[in-house]
C-alpha cells in the first residue's frame, strides 16, 4: 500500500473538506469544464452503453454521472468520505442507482473487487499523482480487467509549459515544482500532503507487455491550467484560439508529454494462454 495510515488519513481529510466546494468551483471555472469535456469525448471512443467501468478517485461523481447517463455501469470508488457522501446524494437525486455503485476504497487496495469483471478502468485529473509508487496501483489492474479492456488515466506530468513560464517572473519555485525528485507539497483546503509527477513513458513501462498503448494526448499543453480561472473572461478570443491549437496538436510530441495533464489510454491484451 503506497499510503501509510497517517498519510492515508491526511489525504482523505483534505479531499473530504474540498468536497463541499468541489462542484461549485467547476461550475465557475470554464477551463476546468473544457478540460473535463475533452476527457469525456476522448474516453467515449472506448466506452459503450452496457459496459462496466471501475472509477478510481471518483470524487463527487461528475464523471460517474456523465458515464451513467450514457448507459455505462460505474463502480465508483474514492478514499474521502466527504466525496463519497456527495456522490451518494447526487446518485439518488438523479435516480442513477441502477447504474452507479459506490464504495469508499483506496486505489492502493483493490482487493475484494470482482475479478475480470470490468471493461474499463478510469481515473481523472491527477488522482494517480497522490501515489508515490504508481506501480502499486497499476499492477492490480489486470486482475480486474476483462481481456480487451482499457485503462484511461489523466495524470499530471513533470513538465507544464505554463508553469515553466513563471521563471520569467522570477518565480522559480512554481516554475520547477513538478521536477522535485521526492515530490511536491500540495495544499488542499489548508491540509498539506505530497504529490508526485510521472512521465507517460514511466507509466507505460509499469503497465508492461500485457498492455499496449492506444492513445496519448496532452491536456492543457497550450491552453492555460484551471487555476488561471479568470483568463477566459479577460481574454475570451485568445482562450478560444488556444483551445483549438491545444486540441489540434495534443496528440503530437512534445505536446502529448508537456502539458498540465496528459490522457493515457492502455489496452489490456494478454497473450493467449497466459495467466492473468
Amino acid at each position: 500500500m503506497y499510503f501509510d495510515n497517517e498519510t492515508f488519513a491526511v489525504v482523505a481529510d483534505a479531499f473530504s473538506k474540498q468536497s463541499k466546494n468541489f462542484d461549485a468551483y467547476e461550475e465557475r471555472n470554464p477551463i476546468l469544464q473544457w478540460m473535463r469535456s475533452v476527457v469525456h469525448q476522448h474516453t467515449l471512443k472506448f466506452i459503450h452503453p452496457g459496459d462496466r467501468l471501475l472509477e478510481l478517485n471518483a470524487g463527487t461523481g461528475i464523471d460517474a454521472v456523465f458515464f451513467a447517463q450514457r448507459g455505462v455501469h460505474v463502480h465508483a470508488t474514492d478514499i474521502a468520505s466527504g466525496m463519497i457522501e456527495q456522490l451518494r446524494e447526487k446518485t439518488v437525486r438523479l435516480s442513477l442507482q441502477k447504474y452507479i455503485r459506490i464504495e469508499e476504497r483506496s486505489f492502493a487496495d483493490l482487493e475484494g473487487l470482482p475479478l475480470q469483471s470490468f471493461d474499463h478502468i478510469f481515473s481523472n485529473f491527477g488522482g494517480l499523482n497522490c501515489a508515490e509508487n504508481p506501480d502499486v496501483v497499476i499492477r492490480q489492474l489486470h486482475r480486474l480487467l476483462k481481456p480487451g479492456g482499457t485503462v484511461t488515466f489523466v495524470v499530471m506530468p513533470p513538465v507544464c509549459p505554463w508553469e515553466m513560464a513563471f521563471m520569467l517572473k522570477g518565480n522559480f519555485r512554481l516554475a520547477f515544482r513538478r521536477l522535485k525528485r521526492n515530490g511536491t507539497r500540495a495544499n488542499v483546503e489548508g491540509i498539506h500532503f505530497t504529490s508526485y509527477y510521472f512521465t507517460p513513458a514511466r507509466l507505460v513501462k509499469i503497465f508492461g507487455d500485457k498492455y499496449r498503448l492506444l492513445s496519448l494526448r496532452g491536456l492543457g499543453c497550450v491552453a492555460p491550467p484551471p487555476y488561471f480561472e479568470k483568463f477566459p473572461a479577460r481574454f475570451p478570443q485568445l482562450f478560444t484560439i488556444l483551445k483549438k491549437i491545444d486540441q489540434r496538436f495534443s496528440h503530437r510530441f512534445p505536446f502529448n508529454r508537456w502539458a498540465d495533464h496528459f490522457i493515457l489510454t492502455m489496452h489490456y491484451a494478454p497473450p493467449q494462454g497466459s495467466l492473468t
